[in-house]
């Protein structure tokens, strides 16, 4: 063959391979395109339905939704970081409080609370680290309009919501539990001097009964935070 018949062939293509490009240029949109839609439908149609568990993403859908499946880890690993802390250290102080409903119980829970409550400062920090790690990673996604709108809108209820009502809470629950304490240890010290009558309870001198109002009136004054505590529970 000729270099004139050379230079001919791939005159004639030159044309084929350029239509060739566009045919897998547009492919290539079209699988992102999928795996954008499959990711929006399964954020609006499960994630946000879910209830207190946030679902993983089963193989299927990890292979319909492609490199979004990356984009979901970030709120789902949150979830789990989340629901495994509260479970191991909100719970359990939430659990021994609510067990609190006459004086005595102050007396006979002291020590299990005391156990309990020492994880709640490990527990905001838990939650603090996770909600930076989130926050840091959702940063630096490039997504397109329409499926950012109904990311953020996840990512608010998974991640931004419950650390918003968590991490305040905390503190005003952590200083509940060490009042309930230390009002267990006030009657522990007591000893037969005390006389426990159902809700009611009597001390011999008026020094010792003005000791325990004081007690009292530090736990009324962080009591809400069993209340708010208990609804965070509930959602999650």
């Amino acid at each position: 063959m000729t270099t004139g018949t050379i230079r001919g062939w791939t005159r004639l293509l030159a044309p084929f391979m350029a239509l060739m490009l566009v045919f897998q240029l547009t492919g290539c949109g079209d699988k992102e395109a999928d795996q954008r839609k499959a990711f929006i439908d399964f954020l609006q149609n499960t994630a946000m339905r879910s209830g207190e568990h946030l679902p993983a993403l089963s193989e299927d859908q990890k292979q319909r939704v492609g490199n979004y499946a990356s984009d979901y880890a970030i709120v789902y690993g949150f979830s789990q970081q989340v629901n495994r802390a509260v479970d191991n250290g909100l719970k359990p102080v939430v659990d021994e409080l609510s067990a609190i409903r006459a004086p005595q119980d102050y007396l006979t829970r002291r020590d299990s609370l005391r156990q309990a409550s020492g994880s709640l400062e490990v527990l905001a920090q838990q939650i603090q680290t996770a909600k930076t790690q989130a926050d840091s990673s959702k940063a630096g996604l490039k997504q397109p309009a329409e499926l950012k709108t109904v990311y953020d809108n996840l990512y608010n209820k998974v991640v931004t919501q419950p650390a918003d009502t968590l991490l305040p809470l905390l503190p005003a629950l952590q200083k509940l539990s060490q009042d309930a304490v230390q009002t267990g240890d006030f009657l522990q010290q007591q000893g037969s001097q005390v006389t426990f009558n159902g809700q009611t309870i009597q001390f011999p001198t008026q020094q010792q009964a003005t000791q325990y109002n004081t007690l009292m009136s530090n736990i009324s004054a962080n009591a809400h935070a069993l209340g708010q505590a208990q609804i965070a529970l509930q959602g999650q």
